[in-house]
């Protein structure tokens, strides 16, 4: 049976998907049509209930919940591992100051924006761009504050950026919960056996992976060819972990902690009493 899958072409993403997309273990008979986006078309293309299964940032499950299910294996999740709020120069007045600053954020509906705002909720002037490519619009004067995810975690220093604020840590000291910062949905219509068998070949291909590590598949070096093999480890290393393997009762907490407070930042809220894990 074949299914439509998305996810990010990062280091974490390509690492857990590798043994699976190609075949390198048993997939029970599954068969993927992959598609490779940013977090943010991840994002839109779940909005618009196009995949079978998807990447997505944690803070969009609110909005999504009625059409997709959260798989136990898959994500990015964990302590340590948040946002982190970035300029050329320190501003000394918090939220305050901030509230005449420009920020760049990568996308929307991505969990990054939605703890900045739980951080920071008097800051208006927001901008939204590709993760990757804030660095060089704070630099570059675009905006005077950016909001960085991913492997910018560990190339901001060099570049002359100041860490302003650690999101996560926030989050961390506000809630008592790791950080949920992005999982793995399926269709909600699809057979609950078929979830339950996606979900094992998806732990199945990350255990392949941590058996061989630190070797890193052609496939990971392939779609992170501007970044030194020791980033692409950084990045792994800090974004793939024990819950990765299975959210367990710890992750399914932090989880619902987002999708608590991610339903009240809506209007009209809409996750309802919807099943959300498989």
């Amino acid at each position: 049976m074949k299914l439509s899958l998305c996810f990010s072409p990062c280091p974490n993403d390509t690492f857990i998907f590798d043994a699976m997309v190609h075949q390198k273990i048993d997939t029970e008979g599954l068969d993927f049509d992959v598609r490779l986006e940013d977090v943010e078309t991840l994002n839109r293309l779940v909005l618009s209930g196009q995949p079978d299964i998807s990447k997505i940032s944690y803070g969009l499950l609110p909005l999504v919940i009625p059409d997709y299910r959260v798989l136990n294996a898959g994500s990015a999740l964990g302590r340590g591992v948040g946002p982190l709020l970035i300029s050329k120069n320190p501003i000394m007045d918090g939220d305050t100051e901030l509230q005449e600053k420009t920020v760049v954020l990568p996308g929307i509906h991505t969990t990054a924006h939605m703890l900045f705002s739980l951080a920071f909720p008097l800051a208006k002037k927001k901008i939204f761009l590709p993760f990757h490519e804030i660095e060089n619009a704070v630099i570059n004067g675009v905006a005077e504050v950016g909001v960085i995810i991913h492997e910018n975690r560990f190339t901001y220093a060099a570049k002359g950026l100041t860490k302003l604020a650690d999101l996560g840590d926030i989050w961390e000291k506000n809630t008592g919960q790791p950080i949920p910062l992005g999982g793995i949905v399926m269709r909600r219509e699809l057979d609950p056996e078929l979830m339950e068998k996606t979900d094992r070949v998806i732990r199945r291909s990350l255990e392949y992976a941590f058996a061989r590590y630190p070797e890193l598949p052609a496939y990971v070096k392939d779609h992170a060819q501007e970044m030194d093999e020791q980033v692409m480890r950084q990045h792994i290393d800090l974004y793939v972990n024990d819950f990765s393997l299975s959210l367990g009762k710890e992750g399914r907490a932090a989880v619902w902690k987002m999708l608590e407070i991610g339903t009240s930042l809506h209007p009209e809220p809409v996750a309802g009493s919807y099943e959300v894990f498989i």
